[in-house]
């Protein structure tokens, strides 16, 4: 069977996970050995932290090709290129790239399919638009989180809106939405206990819609994340 071809020049394949999305040097006031996904990662079931740093890796990787890429039509290129890898998964082996070949091996066999996948990729895609698409990015995270959501084995009416309050939390603290729209009506909203461990993000991306941005893992970052996983409201 014939495999999807390498990245294109400049792309992002191969290597580890991006440090710089993960938090690995935050500004002045932050741990510097600490990250955000860090204290996440304590809240995820022990047998799953393999799948979700495979799903999370691969939304690191997505938006490091947003934020590496000086080019939006050469970016365009790459983030399609991610798609279309993604898809092939539900059909090929995985081509030679450590973050897709996590995928197929952790995630594939728990329920996500490729589609599922690179519909996150499709969503920010808009980032290359000359004004991106709130909506589009709102649907990344929609995505990613219903993957999670199949990982968990739980779901909730309003985990749709969960999963853009993430993506639009993260673009903005990464600078690649000038304007975000306020975050989606969540307020007294509780997520049942087993999808907190996903919904965590959540927590965390609307306080970076609605406060000035701030270094990672805090401890008042890590006590928003205490809150939500006892009582389970994001806002």
């Amino acid at each position: 069977m014939s495999k999807a071809p390498l990245p294109p020049a400049g792309g992002v394949g191969g290597g580890p996970t991006p440090s710089s999305l993960r938090g690995s040097s935050p500004p002045a006031g932050g741990r510097g050995d600490v990250s955000d996904r860090d204290l996440v990662r304590l809240y995820w079931p022990a047998d799953l932290r393999p799948a979700f740093d495979a799903l999370l890796s691969l939304e690191d990787s997505l938006l490091e090709v947003a934020a590496s890429s000086t080019q939006p039509a050469l970016g365009a290129i790459r983030m399609a290129w991610w798609r279309d890898a993604l898809r092939r998964l539900d059909d090929h082996p995985p081509p030679p790239e450590p973050r897709l070949q996590a995928c197929a091996r952790e995630l594939l066999p728990r329920g996500v399919t490729g589609a599922a996948l690179a519909a996150i990729a499709e969503g920010y895609a808009t980032l290359f638009d000359e004004t991106p698409d709130a909506a589009l990015i709102d649907s990344a995270g929609s995505a990613l989180f219903s993957c999670g959501a199949i990982l968990l084995g739980a779901s909730d009416p309003r985990l749709a809106d969960a999963g853009a309050a993430h993506a639009l939390g993260r673009v903005r603290r990464l600078g690649l939405l000038a304007d975000a729209p306020p975050p989606p009506e969540l307020a007294g909203h509780r997520f049942a206990r087993p999808l907190r461990p996903l919904t965590a993000l959540a927590r965390l991306g609307i306080r970076d819609l609605t406060r000035a941005p701030e270094p990672e893992a805090t401890p008042a970052r890590a006590a928003a994340l205490l809150s939500h996983r006892l009582f389970g409201t994001v806002a």
